[in-house]
């Protein structure tokens, strides 16, 4: 048995990924009450956080599908979007997250 490699890469933007794929669809729930305002939050914190995981692996293409998110689902300057458009926006994104969740691989930076 030889020693084990140490990984060159993590897979960070996992965890966010999913959990905002799972935010978005549940929210589909809540599109037409006031309390769609926490997803609105939850998902552009989200879109943010990896916008930063793909900026780290250097995967710039991603960002294509995750800054409009953060700005569309934006609740401080609220864009107002009803209908089927919106709701399909809502699985596009999921997906979005899912896609950019699992291929991002940000390196590790042993110092």
């Amino acid at each position: 048995m030889g020693t084990p490699v140490e990984p060159t890469f993590t897979r960070s933007a996992l965890a966010p990924g999913l959990l905002g794929a799972v935010i978005l669809l549940g929210g589909l729930a809540l599109l037409d009450s006031g309390s769609f305002i926490i997803i609105r939050y939850a998902v552009s914190i989200l879109a943010l956080i990896l916008c930063v995981f793909v900026i780290q692996a250097k995967a710039w293409l991603w960002l294509i599908g995750l800054v409009p998110i953060a700005v569309l689902w934006n609740p401080i300057v609220v864009i107002d979007l009803s209908g089927q458009g919106w709701v399909s926006a809502q699985f596009i994104a999921a997906l979005v997250f899912i896609l950019a969740g699992v291929v991002t691989k940000v390196p590790v930076h042993r110092d």
